[in-house]
């Protein structure tokens, strides 16, 4: 099915003109690839990365914290004393939040910041950037920013994630919560991704 840019509005309705314009041809080429082909796999993939994405204003991770906002999202990782000395400071908060899993070193390496969260769908973390790669042949390995810099490619991996790990399947029963689940691990978020999945089905006319 192919979406329009009305239909696009109203299923992100604080999404802004030229973010719509920079994806929409996008969307309708690469989601029919993954099978996101139906109104309920469509409703749901709009309303999941909507979130993901400040409704397509966000493409990249934002980690610039304040002292309460890192002591109430990251209190594992962060105490009192922590949080104010790295407060405002998003590069080392991304290389403490995200060292030593999802494929990524030490605080040291880098890799924290270097494979934060991008895309629609916000990939994040050096294994998914590998696993990603390796299916898609597109350099973001080396090259990640190229995830937010190109919106073919901002586009194709969060189809692929959506695909490779099941959302089909999970958008067919409707159940936004099992969605949010596998995307991000928890439910943030969660009573959004519900509104935006509701005016998705609503643009779609379902």
């Amino acid at each position: 099915m192919n979406i329009t840019n009305e239909i696009l509005k109203k299923a992100l309705p604080l999404s802004v003109e030229g973010n719509r314009r920079k994806y929409l041809s996008e969307l309708n080429e690469i989601m029919p690839r993954y099978g996101i082909t139906t109104p309920l796999r469509v409703a749901m993939f709009l309303a999941q990365v909507g979130h993901e994405s400040g409704q397509l204003a966000r493409v990249e991770e934002n980690l610039n914290y304040s002292e309460s906002g890192l002591l109430a999202v990251f209190p594992k990782y962060f105490n009192a004393d922590t949080a104010k000395a790295y407060a405002r400071n998003a590069e080392a908060i991304a290389n403490i939040v995200y060292a030593n899993r999802l494929g990524n070193g030490d605080t040291k390496s880098g890799d924290g910041w270097r494979y934060r969260g991008r895309g629609l769908i916000q990939l994040t973390g050096k294994s998914n950037y590998q696993t990603a790669n390796a299916a898609l042949t597109i350099g973001i390995v080396e090259h990640p920013e190229r995830v937010k810099e190109i919106p073919a490619i901002a586009v194709l991996i969060s189809c692929w994630w959506w695909k490779n790990n099941g959302l089909n399947e999970i958008a067919d029963t409707g159940n936004v919560l099992a969605a949010t689940r596998r995307i991000n691990g928890g439910t943030n978020g969660l009573k959004e991704r519900e509104t935006l999945y509701e005016s998705s089905k609503k643009a779609l006319g379902i």
